[in-house]
């Protein structure tokens, strides 16, 4: 069965940095591409980043475009999302998830921005 445990959230200042991790297992993380979504309060959840198996493509939606880095390691079954500049509405939980995977996340990161 997939698993995918985020880290890294918590309570940053407007303008402050977080990175965040997902450690992947129980599939094959080399040849999936991999999402970075994330679910504001009372909305529903949003893509925000993708990424291809080998890396070398990378897209963004437009709210995080120039604020926010997704990259990997494949040797270490990780992904990793660099977000910077973070805004109040960056608020939310951040799940990771294979591009083909359907039905299942894993237990998300809080991302709470707040002066």
């Amino acid at each position: 069965q997939v698993q995918l445990a985020e880290s890294g959230g918590g309570p940053v200042q407007p303008g402050g940095s977080l990175t965040l991790s997902c450690a992947a297992a129980e599939f094959t993380f080399s040849t999936s591409g991999m999402n970075w979504y994330r679910q504001a309060p009372g909305k529903q959840r949003e893509l925000v980043a993708y990424i291809s198996d080998s890396g070398d493509k990378t897209s963004y939606v437009d709210s995080v475009k120039g604020r926010f880095t997704i990259s990997r390691d494949n040797a270490k079954m990780m992904l990793y999302l660099q977000m910077n500049n973070l805004k109040p509405e960056d608020t939310g939980v951040y799940y990771c998830r294979p591009d083909w995977l359907r039905d299942f996340w894993g237990p998300g990161t809080q991302v709470t921005v707040s002066s």
